[in-house]
């Protein structure tokens, strides 16, 4: 078991290669679905690598409307966590298990003396950079395009049915549940889905993708 953490754990980040010794210190937990590892304006307990799973990373506001930033699976970096142990800063967002989910932890100060060796520091702030793509990426679609476009996206790439609830929906665009509801009602009406309990059925993909890209906007 032990020399399958550290197995699994190099071919995912390969830059631990010239950490052995932090390396043979490194143990996996695992953790159900739902668990939170860590939440907003809490310290931040270290540099989280997944083995298996997926993490959910969200923000919440005041009226508890939750946008979702990002999610990790393994292989990948947390955006927030690197951030607030770059900068010793609380945390800015909340991050939940969405399945069953195996993760080692790099403490703080392992995690500096981690960035002083210049492979795993260049690794890091590679990765960091392309989550911080994608999260311009997310400001960009949550500024500059509409909702339904938005919702036509993402119903767009898991096949003909797509199984998921309203809210679920919601908290991906970072919206209420009403309001996708009323989206989804119009989609039906226009005959782009057909709505059934927890499963939207897709009945014109190639219009869905126009409204998508904003050709019927």
């Amino acid at each position: 078991m032990f020399h399958n953490v550290q197995h699994g754990l190099l071919a995912l980040y390969p830059a631990l290669e010239h950490l052995p010794e932090l390396l043979a210190s490194l143990q996996a937990t695992e953790v159900p679905a739902g668990t939170v590892l860590f939440q907003e304006h809490e310290a931040c307990q270290g540099f989280p690598m997944l083995l298996s799973g997926e993490v959910r990373v969200s923000r919440a506001a005041a009226n508890g409307r939750e946008l979702e930033l990002y999610r990790v699976v393994p292989g990948e970096m947390c955006l927030v966590s690197s951030a607030s142990l770059f900068a010793g800063q609380l945390l800015s967002a909340r991050g939940t298990t969405t399945v069953v989910t195996r993760f080692t932890l790099l403490s703080p100060p392992d995690f500096e003396r981690a960035m002083a060796q210049a492979g795993f520091r260049h690794f890091v702030l590679g990765l960091f950079a392309a989550r911080m793509a994608d999260l311009t990426a997310l400001i960009e679609a949550v500024a500059f395009q509409r909702l339904d476009c938005r919702l036509a996206g993402s119903l767009l790439g898991h096949g003909q049915q797509v199984r998921a609830t309203h809210q679920a929906l919601a908290d991906e665009l970072g919206t209420v549940r009403e309001i996708v509801t009323r989206l989804l009602h119009r989609f039906e009406r226009d005959g782009l889905v057909t709505l059934s309990r927890e499963c939207i059925t897709i009945q014109n993909s190639a219009a869905l993708r126009a409204l998508a890209t904003g050709q019927n906007a």
